[in-house]
């Protein structure tokens, strides 16, 4: 799985031109506390994978939530990555009573990302969705979130193990079966790969209009796409961002994103024209 690995030509006309620039994807941020003060913070791996693999440029969008005008950031954009956290989208969004079974919460990031996925998904930017992103999408469609998972019968332990190593907690550890036919199919070019699992949640019940593109073998719903959506979309409840350079499956899940992102960027100026 690690071997094979093609390092893009990040310099090269195949992911910016003199005229255009790098495209910019945005990368909505959490809102942590540390040292006394409020960060909107995102880590590192994630920007080193939209860098480093998709070749695009990222701009960490802070948690502001309804302070926040989306329509410029909406222009400037090619691209919107949703990132994993520690945190969980807050119950109260999908209609459930929130109890510490389903915290942390970041209240302020969901203010933020819900409302910017509908309107990047509707104005046809490319989304990538990852971890506590992937929920985020689901919810965003009127779906649900189960919590505890791993006390539910039937199910694995989807959970990292413990570990104070970052390269141990990302193991690639669990199978994820892909659907035939699926984007994910074509993306990945096998039917079956090995991932790295983190979460304590999952999707519960899907939302309208979301298509399942893969399942851990338990069946928990592991790859969705928006079936009618005007651009790409790719949700993932796995961390491809932590192995994006030496993982093969992880490296084609960036490098796709990347690939719309720069076909939305070359797009770009003829909708703004047109509109």
């Amino acid at each position: 799985m690690t071997s094979g690995i093609r390092r893009p030509d990040t310099e090269g006309s195949r992911t910016r031109s003199p005229e255009t620039g790098r495209p910019v994807v945005a990368v909505p941020a959490d809102l942590r506390a540390a040292d006394g003060y409020l960060w909107h913070a995102v880590s590192t791996p994630y920007l080193d994978a939209v860098v480093q693999v998709a070749g695009a440029q990222p701009v960490v969008i802070p948690a502001y939530g309804a302070d926040l005008d989306y329509a410029p950031l909406l222009q400037g954009m090619d691209g919107l990555l949703l990132t994993g956290s520690r945190s969980n989208v807050h119950p109260g969004r999908y209609g459930v009573k929130p109890t510490p079974a389903y915290e942390p919460f970041d209240e302020a990031r969901d203010a933020t990302t819900l409302p910017l996925i509908r309107a990047a998904i509707d104005g046809g930017i490319p989304l990538f969705a990852i971890c506590r992103g992937f929920q985020e999408l689901n919810v965003v469609y009127g779906g649900t979130i189960a919590t505890e998972i791993q006390d539910l019968e039937g199910r694995q332990d989807h959970r990292a193990p413990v570990s104070d190593v970052q390269a141990e907690r990302f193991a690639l550890r669990q199978t994820i079966n892909i659907a035939p036919g699926s984007r994910l199919a074509g993306i990945i070019g096998t039917d079956a790969i090995k991932v790295n699992s983190l979460h304590r949640q999952a999707i519960d019940r899907l939302g309208a209009g979301l298509e399942v593109e893969g399942r851990a073998e338990d069946g928990t719903i592991e790859a969705i796409i928006v079936k009618d959506a005007p651009g790409y979309t790719m949700g993932v409840q796995w961390h491809p961002e932590y192995w994006a350079t030496t993982d093969d499956p992880s490296q084609k899940l960036f490098e796709a994103f990347g690939a719309a992102v720069r076909a939305y960027q070359a797009r770009r100026p003829a909708m703004r024209t047109a509109s």
